[in-house]
C-alpha cells in the first residue's frame, strides 16, 4: 500500500515514535494501520540491524510490563505483526506473546488487552500455524466461550489460522453467533457475524 511505502522514507528511530504514540489514540482504525506499519518496520529493522529490532521487541513487551506505569494498547498486537513477518524473531519471541495467554506464564489480566493477545497470536500463527502447542490451543479454544464477543471472534481467527477450526467440535452456539464485530482486514474494518467468521468457507477474504 502507498501509505507503507511512503513510511520507509522516514528514519526508523522517528517512525517508532510515531507509530507508538498511534497506539494509543481512540480512533481503531489509526491504531491498527499503525500496528501494521510496525510490523514492517519490525521486518526492516530485522533485516538491516537484528540488535535494533531486538530492542523495538523488548520495548513492546516492557509496555505491557505493570512496571511500566501504562497499559500497553496496541503492543499484543505489534509483537504479532512483527513476529509474522520475521521467522528470525519470532523464534526468539513467540514463547513470551504465547505466554501472555497463559495463566501459569505472563498472563495480562486487563480484559481488553487480551483482546490484543488474542489478535496478535491469531496473526502470528497465519504466518506460522505449525507453532500452535496443545496448551495454547486449549487457551484459545476457551475464549469461545468469553461474555466478549471480539474475544469469541478473535479466537476464531486465531483457530482458524493456525488451521485448527473444526465446526464439527466448537461450542455449538460459535455456529449461530450473529453478533457483529469490526475485524481488520489488513488496511480496513469489516463488519462481520462471528457465525459468518465460523462458516466462511474462503476466510481469507474475511479475516487478516
Amino acid at each position: 500500500m502507498e501509505a507503507l511505502t511512503l513510511l520507509e522514507l522516514i528514519p526508523d528511530e522517528q517512525l517508532i515514535g510515531h507509530l507508538f504514540s498511534h497506539f494509543y489514540v481512540n480512533d481503531e482504525l489509526i491504531k491498527f494501520r499503525s500496528i501494521t506499519a510496525m510490523g514492517e518496520l519490525g521486518l526492516r529493522l530485522a533485516t538491516k540491524q537484528m540488535e535494533k529490532a531486538r530492542i523495538l521487541m523488548r520495548r513492546i513487551m516492557w509496555n505491557l510490563n505493570d512496571e511500566s506505569g501504562g497499559i500497553g494498547w496496541g503492543s499484543p498486537e505489534a509483537m504479532g505483526q512483527i513476529l509474522c513477518k520475521s521467522p528470525e524473531l519470532a523464534m526468539e519471541f513467540k514463547s513470551i506473546l504465547f505466554s501472555y495467554l497463559d495463566p501459569k506464564g505472563n498472563f495480562i489480566e486487563h480484559h481488553a488487552l487480551q483482546r490484543g493477545v488474542l489478535w496478535g497470536i491469531g496473526t502470528y500463527l497465519k504466518a506460522e500455524p505449525h507453532k500452535l502447542n496443545d496448551t495454547i490451543k486449549g487457551l484459545i479454544f476457551s475464549h469461545l466461550h468469553s461474555f466478549d464477543p471480539i474475544k469469541r471472534g478473535y479466537a476464531i481467527r486465531a483457530l482458524i489460522n493456525a488451521g485448527s477450526f473444526n465446526s464439527s467440535i466448537v461450542p455449538e452456539h460459535i455456529l449461530t453467533d450473529s453478533e457483529q464485530i469490526d475485524v481488520f482486514n489488513g488496511w480496513n474494518f469489516v463488519t462481520t457475524p462471528i457465525c459468518d467468521i465460523a462458516h466462511a468457507s474462503d476466510v481469507k477474504k474475511v479475516i487478516a
